[in-house]
């Protein structure tokens, strides 16, 4: 018998880019309660100084390398994953990219093309190959990592903003369709987190004092700050919770102005 909800023993953990960031303190953490894990992204090397510390740890990980912009690498990754450990209860769409900032109304077509295709239509290929051999054993569990960006405005990233709000009725439709077959949708979304994926936003002193200001906690996160969600959201102790978001932003769009 498990001694609490959120232990993952016996369960199968897919998280896209996951060799740094948000990405990687989620997959180290879900194999710290028991999860194996598969690494991915689009660099091996990077991919593999994470299982080998996993491993190294006493943890279970693999690595699949994957670019989710590359269907056909998509498709490797979930094959890859079943093959070598025979099923995935947890899917973690984390994996994203952000090549444009500026104002919204010139961004370019392949730029945009770029963004709603790795971060929209990529998880929608995920979702396809993974969700339905979770609802043949009736339980799984798909987290998609969105951003406070599809909750808000934004000057310099609005495309961004876009592909994560998408991400949101993504979720909610994900779960409508598979939670009769006991597949549970649910997004987390981060507020700035101390990621190179979103340097360019907390590198600059004066943009980093202007956006803590106005915080109740008057910082940004850490990656480990929000793994806390994804491992409660693939484990036992969130079975009631599908088609959610998980705001985590250190208070920042509930703060008083």
């Amino acid at each position: 018998m498990k001694n609490t909800p959120f232990d993952l023993t016996g369960t199968v953990a897919v998280v896209t880019g996951s060799s740094r960031g948000i990405g990687r303190s989620s997959a180290e953490l879900l194999a710290k309660l028991g999860a194996k894990v598969v690494i991915s992204s689009r660099k091996a090397d990077a991919c593999k100084e994470v299982a080998d510390g996993i491993n190294g740890s006493g943890g279970d990980a693999i690595v699949i390398p994957c670019n989710i912009s590359r269907r056909e690498e998509v498709e490797a990754l979930i094959s890859g994953t079943i093959k070598h450990y025979g099923k995935i209860d947890t899917l973690v769409c984390n994996a994203a990219v952000n090549p444009y900032y500026g104002p919204l109304l010139d961004i370019k077509d392949e730029a945009f093309d770029k963004i709603m295709g790795s971060n929209v239509k990529s998880n929608i290929w995920l979702c396809a190959l993974a969700v339905p051999q979770m609802a043949e054993r009736g339980k799984g569990s798909v987290v998609i990592i969105s951003s406070i960006g599809g909750l808000r405005g934004s000057t310099v990233i609005g495309a961004y903003g876009i592909s994560k709000a998408a991400d949101f009725a993504l979720c909610r439709s994900l779960a409508g369709e598979w939670g009769p077959k006991g597949v549970r949708v649910n997004c987390v979304a981060p507020g700035l987190v101390k990621t190179d994926f979103a340097r360019a936003l907390w590198e600059d002193p004066e943009n980093l004092k202007r956006r803590t200001a106005s915080s109740p906690l008057r910082r940004i996160g850490e990656p480990e700050e929000i793994a806390g969600a994804v491992a409660y959201l693939a484990s036992d102790a969130s079975t009631f919770m599908t088609g959610q978001t998980i705001v985590i932003d250190g208070g920042v769009t509930t703060a008083a102005t």
